[in-house]
């Protein structure tokens, strides 16, 4: 198995690699430190921070220029090196090729008939690269005196990354190789792609990547040229915002949750060969079988030879998708779009609003979805849209009333209204909401549309733009949603029909049902809290496999971790966290993030 040299390229432009001494670049980094832990800038002022912030990475990137050790030859020469070396290492590598598919990018290929649910592909533990082999690695002593590293271990797997593709003996090396050279998220777009996302649910969170990942590089940066335990790290003498920009978006779209040799704890691995895969909407297909010690997947459905072999990523959304994989999926049939929704704690009934919900397990003040698919909204914010528009007295009548319990057990569910009055006006709040929702973007559907046919767009300003009208499309079906059912119940109002009632008999209808809307909401797990939406997602259980399977989810590891934290690390780690952000982005909240590859 031959390995490639490596050598010192230019990403971009040409001409002699600019002279720099380490006083100025250390000067530009404090700056950059600086800029990146100011105050949070005031409302409206967040795009102007950004350009100040990406100003002085330019600046950097422009100083740093040639500096970053890339790999000779092309892509596809890595792929039989890929193939070859996880054979070796006893992966399973019979039945598929490493393909590129065009505009999917790379991915598997079927060599023979697979059968759905067969166990087509494994991949031993030796060769993840994980959070432990990083402690064991040339990094480990800085690992083990710095508490940054310990309680971000998506940050400790880029720089476990980094370090391990600057060996030219590491173990890892044909995996490495295999990586793309750049990648699709948002941290490499122009400024004027950025811009394309502005008005869209997912520019805050693409502001703030960029801004984390500057602030993570400054205070890496100055860590590993001034630390005693670095000293010996292959980083030290060229470690370039490029280096690191390349490192965090190959975690984040890659990383998964794997559990600990023994099985007690949940760590960060990044699995070669596995992560070539291509996401489709289907069921999760991969587990960790403990007993084999080995990462474990079945086929998602029946593959013909030469088709492409997918594997679903979760119940992502296409802001999501974008912010954390950097692509689009057109199809999604679990896309949606957040509405943060609360009672005034200024209203005079407030306090019987909050109770009400309280006692259905709902927060007064929530990020709910509103969905791409009928009906547009869940059982939770059904019923909290219909608490949010009671009446006193229909207030009255589910804290006081007779059969409270029961009331309440139905609140999630859209065969039981509250009141006609009640349907017709939490209808057309939703329809008002939506309506009002669209008008904070930049741009109408219709021109999104037009701007789509030109043939001269980027890769990245289409997916923005694909973005933006998913978004309104999504919104715009709930309007128009909202509308329809606020008329149809003014004319069950005006009908005077009779109004559906709750039998106890109805309970196994409830239980039985797999209808969101028809779920007692009190038996569900709550989808949507302050702040972040908690999501059963299927990608949060490995399922499969014959033996020992290794079955978990987010509470396993202590509920979703999107600062990257650790329990026990200390108050002295939350501070410190605090200066330099979270680490690549919710790479770490949601499991199984892998992007085309």
């Amino acid at each position: 198995m031959g390995k490639k040299s490596r050598v010192k390229i230019q990403k971009s432009g040409s001409g002699a690699t600019p002279v720099v001494t380490p006083k100025e670049m250390m000067n530009l980094i404090a700056e950059l430190l600086q800029k990146c832990s100011s105050a949070a800038p005031s409302a409206g002022k967040e795009w102007e921070e950004y350009t100040q912030i990406r100003g002085l990475v330019e600046k950097i990137r422009k100083k740093q220029k040639g500096m970053s050790i890339l790999f000779d030859g092309s892509r596809d020469d890595s792929f039989p090196d890929l193939m070859s070396w996880a054979q070796e290492n006893g992966a399973s590598c019979d039945g598929f090729t490493v393909a590129n598919f065009g505009t999917e990018g790379y991915g598997l290929q079927a060599t023979r008939d697979i059968k759905a649910e067969e166990l087509f592909l494994w991949i031993p533990r030796k060769m993840l690269m994980t959070v432990e082999s990083a402690q064991n690695s040339v990094m480990g002593p800085l690992y083990s005196q710095d508490r940054i590293l310990q309680a971000m271990g998506n940050v400790t797997l880029a720089f476990h990354l980094l370090c391990e593709r600057a060996n030219p003996d590491s173990f890892w090396l044909p995996y490495i190789r295999s990586l793309p050279q750049e990648y699709d998220t948002p941290l490499f777009y122009q400024q004027d792609e950025v811009h394309l996302l502005l008005g869209t649910q997912a520019v805050q969170d693409v502001l703030s990547q960029y801004k984390n990942t500057a602030r993570q590089y400054a205070y890496f940066y100055k860590l590993v040229q001034t630390h005693p335990a670095a000293s010996k790290l292959p980083l030290k003498d060229s470690f370039t915002f490029d280096d690191y920009r390349w490192a965090v978006s190959s975690v984040m779209t890659r990383q998964n949750q794997i559990p600990t040799e023994d099985g007690g704890r949940i760590t960060l691995a990044l699995i070669p060969l596995w992560d070539m895969c291509n996401h489709t909407n289907g069921l999760i297909t991969t587990g960790y079988n403990l007993e084999d010690d080995r990462c474990e997947c079945v086929a998602l459905q029946d593959y013909k030879e030469n088709e492409q072999i997918y594997i679903f990523y979760g119940t992502r959304s296409n802001a999501e998708f974008v912010i954390h994989n950097g692509f689009f999926f057109q199809d999604n049939a679990h896309d949606r779009v957040k509405i943060k929704l609360g009672v005034s704690k200024s209203e005079r009934l407030y306090a019987m609003k909050a109770e009400v919900l309280a006692r259905a397990g709902i927060p007064a003040s929530c990020v709910f979805a509103v969905h791409c698919n009928e009906p547009p909204i869940s059982a939770q914010l059904l019923a909290f849209l219909r608490v949010f528009c009671m009446t006193e007295e229909e207030l009255k009548d589910y804290l006081l009333g007779d059969g409270t319990v029961n009331k309440i057990f139905t609140l999630g569910n859209s065969e039981f209204p509250v009141s006609w009055e009640n349907e017709i006006k939490m209808w057309t709040f939703l329809e008002t909401r939506a309506a009002l929702l669209l008008k904070t973007y930049k741009t109408t559907s219709q021109e999104d549309s037009s701007m789509l046919e030109k043939p001269d767009l980027s890769l990245n300003s289409r997916v923005a733009i694909q973005l933006s009208l998913a978004e309104k499309q999504i919104l715009e079906k709930a309007s128009a949603s909202g509308r329809a059912k606020h008329l149809h119940f003014e004319k069950k109002l005006e009908e005077g029909a009779p109004l559906p009632r709750y039998e106890e008999s109805d309970i196994a209808l409830l239980e039985n049902s797999d209808e969101d809307s028809k779920l007692p909401i009190i038996l569900r797990k709550l989808e949507e809290v302050e702040g972040q939406e908690i999501q059963v997602e299927e990608h949060s259980h490995f399922l499969n496999g014959d033996k020992a399977v290794y079955g978990f989810d987010q509470e396993a590891n202590g509920g979703p971790t999107s600062e990257g934290t650790q329990e026990g690390v200390g108050e002295d780690v939350d501070s410190a966290l605090d200066l330099i952000g979270s680490s690549t982005q919710k790479g770490q909240k949601e499991v199984a993030n892998l992007s085309a590859s």
